[in-house]
């Protein structure tokens, strides 16, 4: 079986990415580069419980009634994230390249401390792991929450 960090970007897909248990998902964050700031509308997948039997149901139970994904804005610079049961645009970040908090290197990084009340204390940073795909950290404060992952139809 061919594990993530030798994996092509084609054999790194959502669906291998969504049950990889959190060691990988940290192996193959600090070995991918950030690649280029998204643009446009992404689906959202946040992994509370990575490659155990019950996240693929807390993935599918988030997405429907929290977080559907991100919209990304190259002419603004920011990110509106697609909240609650119709993907409702909310809650403003801004988007910029800077030194990964988790990694050697840079990060795509998505900023809410200037831009939110609601989640001033979060910070999420991206690297591209494959075409169109993007895994995530979620940090509040300086602690680690979870990893997510952004899909950018082709």
């Amino acid at each position: 079986m061919t594990t993530p960090i030798d994996a092509t970007p084609a054999q790194v897909n959502p669906q291998n990415l969504a049950r990889m248990p959190r060691a990988e998902l940290d192996r193959l964050f600090r070995a991918s580069p950030p690649g280029p700031i998204p643009v446009g509308k992404s689906r959202g997948t946040t992994m509370l419980l990575p490659g155990s039997a019950l996240d693929g149901l807390l993935q599918a139970a988030v997405r429907a009634l929290f977080w559907k994904g991100k919209v990304f804005s190259p002419q603004t610079g920011d990110l509106l994230n697609r909240i609650g049961p119709l993907g409702t645009p909310l809650i403003r970040a801004r988007v910029y390249q800077d030194q990964s908090w988790f990694a050697d290197g840079p990060a795509i990084i998505l900023d809410y401390s200037k831009t939110s009340v609601v989640a001033g204390a979060v910070r999420d940073e991206i690297r591209q792991v494959g075409p169109g795909l993007y895994l995530g950290q979620v940090y509040l404060g300086k602690r680690r929450i979870c990893p997510f992952m952004l899909e950018f139809a082709p």
